[in-house]
């Protein structure tokens, strides 16, 4: 009875780990920014680009998406996978997080916004890039929840498409590798403690016997 509650625990203890993971991956990937791959995508609409963040004087060259470490000089690359977009303005607006929404914010969250000039703290007004690649440099003065908001123009019609995504600065750096061992080490405690008890109960019996 104790090994077959102990086997209970273990599996339990896996699936809730694993989809605690899972959960927060897909809390990562809220508005319109999307994780393929270990690559961020923003999708706009149809239009589709990879999205880089640098903090050149902090981290050098290591690549970033939607956690920060920190304040300072920031650059937002958008590389386009969609051949239009180096033919239609792009944008580029960043704003404080002032929805409440969080990893959940959504585009009518930002219309309902009354003064967003208030709230926002860079803005590029729109560009073509026939190099198909958009490029931003701006300051974070301090640390706490932001919100990107990327707009591109249909090539034949006066029609705006707009994509929203969240993004923490000065969060904790989370490295999933590192997760996984402590999940997998955890698993192998357990499964330790299980096999032991299993070697008490089998000397039980043979000294019942």
């Amino acid at each position: 009875m104790q090994n077959r509650n102990l086997n209970k625990f273990v599996y339990s203890y896996i699936l809730s780990t694993v989809l605690a993971l899972l959960l927060f991956g897909h809390a990562m990937a809220g508005g319109g920014m999307v994780l393929k791959d270990d690559v961020c995508i923003i999708e706009i609409d149809f239009y589709s680009a990879h999205f880089t963040a640098y903090q050149p004087e902090s981290r050098g060259n290591q690549q970033f998406c939607q956690e920060l470490p920190d304040t300072g000089a920031t650059i937002f690359v958008l590389d386009y996978l969609h051949p239009n977009l180096k033919d239609v303005p792009v944008s580029m607006r960043i704003i404080h997080d002032v929805t409440g929404q969080g990893s959940y914010v959504k585009l009518k969250h930002i219309v309902e916004i009354e003064d967003i000039d208030s709230h926002t703290v860079f803005f590029q007004s729109p560009l073509i890039r026939p190099n198909a690649s958009f490029q931003v440099e701006f300051e974070i003065v301090r640390e706490g929840s932001y919100i990107g908001i990327v707009t591109a123009g249909h090539p034949s019609q006066p029609t705006i498409y707009t994509a929203v995504f969240p993004f923490e600065v000065g969060g904790t750096d989370i490295n999933y590798s590192f997760l996984f061992i402590l999940l997998l080490v955890a698993a192998a405690i357990v499964l330790f403690y299980r096999s032991i008890l299993a070697r008490k109960a089998v000397g039980q019996v043979e000294a019942s016997s």
